[in-house]
């Protein structure tokens, strides 16, 4: 009898608003999109190897993996993170990877591509615990310290809703799109984390950390006790992104689209000047 063959999908996601903020636990807005990642095969008894339609090489390992950011081709370090969190939860599996998201577009692919991992090698947590798992194994193999918000929207998008999640406490709250609203996401160019200075603004954002306490809980009048100019800024545009995502949820619920959308120009200008 031939293998029975699996199939694995994970959704890429769009954030509404709510940009720099999931890494210090406070408010986004992101949902899920129709475009997917795939990973079709079958079992193996304890080797990974995947082909990706996207990549010229394919990957192989052995499981146990003890050491996955030493994994090449190095887009295979994405699936040898999972199965190093996994550890002995992970099992063997052959198979292709298929990708609709544009890669390198901000859609998180490298999230989807983890957590269509993760299933493919079975796991079988809840939704949370996943994005944990997931969000662990990227900065463990590619050495980018980010956020959960991505694989949360991955692991728990809702059609037609967008997801007002609470980065600290791990909270989901569902918020329906109006029935008029479509999102178009037009992909512009080309973006890494790991590369596009992602690293320093965590890093930046930690700093004021240690001066006011934690961001997700500051308000504009404490961050006077920040001298650094720039690193006051960082703060600014956290603490006020955050208050711009409870008000712009908000708004979807009510229907209430011309505030919502001078919020959303408020959002993007904060990430240009601050």
């Amino acid at each position: 009898m031939s293998e029975a063959l699996l199939s694995y999908r994970s959704p890429g996601r769009v954030n509404l608003i709510g940009d720099h903020t999931d890494y210090t636990g406070g408010l986004v807005l992101p949902m899920a999109i129709d475009r997917y990642t795939t990973i079709s095969g079958i079992r193996t008894p304890s080797t990974i190897r995947l082909r990706s339609q996207n990549e010229p090489e394919p990957v192989e390992f052995e499981l146990p993996i003890s050491a996955p950011e030493k994994v090449t081709p190095s887009w295979g370090r994405y699936v040898a993170g999972v199965a190093a969190e996994m550890q002995n939860r992970a099992r063997g599996f052959e198979g292709e990877i298929s990708c609709t998201i544009p890669i390198g577009a901000g859609l998180s692919s490298s999230a989807a591509l983890e957590v269509a991992t993760a299933l493919a090698l079975g796991d079988t947590s809840t939704p949370v615990e996943r994005a944990k798992l997931c969000q662990r194994a990227e900065f463990r193999s590619v050495g980018v310290p980010c956020g959960i918000m991505d694989q949360l929207t991955v692991t728990s998008g809702i059609r037609d809703h967008a997801l007002l999640i609470d980065c600290h406490e791990l909270t989901i709250l569902p918020v329906q799109l109006p029935n008029d609203v479509k999102v178009v996401v037009q992909f512009i160019a080309e973006r890494k984390l790991s590369s596009s200075g992602y690293a320093e603004r965590v890093t930046q954002c930690n700093a004021a950390e240690e001066i006011i306490g934690p961001l997700r809980l500051a308000n504009l009048s404490s961050l006077a006790k920040i001298a650094d100019k720039t690193i006051f800024r960082r703060a600014r545009h956290v603490v006020s992104e955050n208050q711009r995502v409870r008000d712009f949820a908000a708004m979807l619920r009510t229907g209430d689209l011309k505030s919502a959308g001078k919020l959303m120009i408020e959002s993007h200008n904060s990430l240009d000047q601050d």
